[in-house]
């Protein structure tokens, strides 16, 4: 019997099992795709916002300022990329700078650093600011994360501690027990003292698998993106619109870890959950909003662009509680934006408040707490770089133009804990396809040594699901 299933490997359910596989406990994540933080955690704008914006007395507010403190250690001890970059929230108007003064006496409540901007101090940092810009309210301590990065690196150092992962292991029901749940999937039933429900757009079908009426119902809202070339970069800091009821955020620019910037998103409600297409509807109104706060976005070096589906509900906060009448089902539903930037605090919170009334929470002190950080090439001095390749020739093939990924790189995110299994799985871990040619180069490369290194035919290579075969037949010896 496992004493914690999650349910869902986003980077709710990652980071989860990760503080729990500190502890002496038996955890199980199962996940219906084929890859982790295959969801919202894949498209999002990569933000640890400080905790300025949420509602006061909410959980957001609470768990997205606890979140963010958490996460430069978090990212110290897993290897992670943590970028200090700042944020400009952008007034236009006198009713927009009185909307400041509200942000910034919640950030000194919060006790989070800000500062005042003149329209002058403000061009002088950024110079592509639109002459509709009054005033910015500063928040020089935000920062930026790889939030795939994240989520791989947790799951392995819960996989290394003990923890259970099940891949297309699609929850199909739950059974309530008088001592806890059975869960099925396809692959096999799960025994568990506790569950929690991490399932994102899904929660509220979760849910519903244990109750009738859970209390809150999924609305997710679909948010799409342009990705701009690296040499590109329009600004330094995350630029935002002052935030509104209506447009929540707004349509933002951001600077990201790898030097590309996110200019988006919009904010539609959608029927499908699964629909992460892009519209030319949606592209529009990215253009048009973002001329509101910045002049002179080159978005014809944009590379791409994306969407993500938000996990919204019909719930302004998040809802992170024990299921009425079902000791020991916790749902965590509705984790929208900050959920990003809550993740660790929101773990805690699970942890504290709710599983430890249900089972016992013992700290392991031999669990590992680290791990060995992948070897990004590009990264090294060109001394550390030509002792890599003289160790291991494989690191000296570039298979990644684009993004100088070399073919040990590749090598070894599919043989770590929770490895790369798809053409995209090796996309989110070490960035080939992520550059200038989006894998038109370099797509082919990975697909065979994805191959060679799993041991199967290049025709069962996918794309991302178990679905997504790229290769059709052999046409030639």
């Amino acid at each position: 019997m496992y004493d914690v299933v999650i349910i869902g490997a986003g980077i709710t359910g990652t980071v989860l099992a990760r503080d729990l596989s500190h502890c002496h406990l038996r955890v199980a994540v199962i996940e219906k795709e084929n890859d982790i933080a295959d969801g919202a955690t894949m498209a999002n704008s990569a933000i640890v916002h400080t905790g300025y914006d949420p509602e006061p007395g909410t959980l957001k507010a609470k768990l997205n300022v606890e979140g963010a403190r958490l996460w430069p250690k978090m990212c110290e001890e897993l290897g992670l990329h943590y970028k200090t970059v700042g944020a400009y929230i952008a007034a236009c108007g006198k009713e927009e700078e009185d909307h400041l003064d509200v942000l910034a006496k919640r950030a000194q409540e919060r006790e989070i650093p800000y500062r005042f901007l003149s329209r002058q101090e403000a061009k002088k940092e950024e110079p592509n600011l639109s002459d509709n810009v009054t005033k910015v309210l500063d928040f020089y301590t935000t920062a930026v994360i790889y939030p795939w990065e994240a989520a791989c690196a947790c799951m392995e150092n819960a996989i290394e501690n003990g923890a259970d992962l099940f891949l297309n292991s699609e929850c199909t029901g739950i059974e309530v027990l008088e001592q806890g749940y059975l869960v099925h999937t396809p692959q096999k039933d799960l025994l568990a003292r506790t569950v929690v429900n991490a399932a994102g757009v899904y929660a509220d079908h979760i849910a519903k698998m244990v109750q009738k009426d859970p209390g809150f119902v999924m609305r997710p809202r679909r948010g799409e993106y342009y990705v701009l070339d690296q040499d590109a970069q329009p600004v330094k800091h995350i630029i935002f619109p002052v935030p509104s009821a209506a447009k929540g955020k707004g349509v933002l620019a951001v600077p990201t870890v790898y030097g590309n910037t996110l200019i988006g998103p919009n904010s539609d409600y959608i029927d499908d959950p699964d629909d992460n297409g892009t519209s030319s509807d949606g592209l529009a109104y990215v253009r048009t909003n973002i001329s509101k706060t910045l002049n002179s976005i080159p978005l014809n070096r944009s590379i791409r662009t994306f969407s993500g589906v938000r996990p919204a509900s019909d719930h302004a906060d998040f809802i992170i509680e024990e299921a009425e009448g079902l000791p020991g089902f916790i749902n965590a539903a509705s984790i929208e934006s900050p959920g990003l930037a809550s993740a660790p605090g929101i773990s805690r919170y699970i942890i504290d408040e709710l599983l430890s009334k249900r089972i016992e929470i013992v700290p392991d002190k031999e669990a590992k707490r680290t791990r060995k950080a992948p070897v990004v090439l590009s990264e090294l001095s060109e001394e550390e770089r030509n002792r890599m390749i003289k160790e291991n020739p494989s690191y000296g093939r570039i298979i990644c133009r684009c993004e100088q990924v070399s073919e040990g790189e590749i090598i070894d995110c599919i043989h770590r804990p929770c490895g790369a299994i798809s053409v995209k799985g090796v996309k989110k871990r070490v960035r080939p396809g992520m550059g200038r040619c989006q894998g038109g180069f370099c797509e082919p490369l990975v697909l065979n040594i994805l191959a060679r290194e799993l041991g199967i035919s290049p025709l069962e290579v996918v794309l991302d699901s178990q679905k997504s075969v790229i290769l059709e037949s052999e046409n030639r010896k």
